[in-house]
């Protein structure tokens, strides 16, 4: 899937977008930090392309690299705290307002009377046969407002149903556990979880990824690198998920002809 060329700079927006939609050096802190030196995912250059400071009941719960084209994200980044039990929300997923009304409302919101032009809506799922497939999960979460603030759509895209709730939610319990027990992620541990484009959509509007990924970091108390992994999988039935792997490995199959076409680093090469 060719994609615009990427920068791994990041993107300063027009002054006139605010709130969420603005630079990731806004909230700085859902990324990973080796040497103290805070190190983005390649950020795709373009209009299509927003970041957002994912703000709910204005509290910073975690970052995305949205696709407005495509209206799915292309990752979303956060930092991991722990797990506690949470209660899954429910009824309509939230929207991002600024994402299709400039000037809108600064935290994620119900869907109300959005167009829809720019991210994906509660309908385009309707009758797909899809999921809306967590980028950030539930079950990585600490509090019950990360947790509700998670569900929104520009956090999510379609994912089959087998695939999400069989072989990519193993995946995200055996992250969750290796973050929460294994001793070299004790200091600082950080997530990244993405998407790649495909060639399908449901409601004619929204894209169906070919791939999902994720990926971690943990560093110790020095903010220096300890470990790191990778895994991906193709969104289809029956599929499987490969890794652990490198980041590295990660990495070359993310950058190649087959995923996004061009050079990808999830971790700007440093864990």
């Amino acid at each position: 899937m060719n994609l615009l060329y990427p920068v791994s700079l990041v993107l300063l927006l027009p002054a006139l977008v605010v709130a969420e939609v603005i630079s990731f050096n806004n909230c700085p802190q859902f990324f990973t930090q080796p040497h103290s030196q805070v190190s983005f995912p390649t950020i795709f250059q373009g209009p299509s392309y927003k970041q957002i400071c994912q703000r709910y009941k204005n509290t910073y719960e975690f970052a995305t690299l949205y696709d407005t084209t495509n209206r799915i994200p292309v990752y979303s980044a956060y930092k991991y705290f722990g797990k506690t039990p949470c209660d899954r929300k429910s009824g309509d997923w939230f929207i991002e307002p600024q994402l299709d009304i400039p000037g809108g409302a600064k935290d994620m919101s119900p869907e109300g009377q959005t167009i829809g032009q720019n991210q994906a809506l509660n309908k385009d799922y309707v009758g797909s046969n899809y999921d809306k497939g967590h980028l950030y999960p539930i079950f990585q979460v600490l509090k019950q407002c990360t947790a509700d603030a998670t569900f929104t759509l520009t956090n999510s895209a379609p994912q089959v149903i087998n695939f999400n709730r069989g072989v990519w939610k193993k995946m995200e319990k055996e992250i969750q556990g290796i973050l929460s027990t294994n001793p070299n992620c004790k200091g600082n541990s950080y997530v990244v979880t993405g998407t790649v484009p495909g060639n399908n959509q449901i409601s004619k509007r929204v894209n169906i990824p070919s791939y999902f990924w994720s990926a971690y970091c943990c560093l110790d108390n020095n903010n220096k690198p300890k470990m790191s992994n990778g895994y991906i999988g193709k969104n289809v039935i029956n599929s499987k998920v490969d890794g652990p792997m490198a980041v590295a490995a990660l990495e070359g199959k993310l950058s190649d002809n087959n995923h996004y076409a061009t050079s990808f680093s999830v971790f700007g090469g440093k864990c």
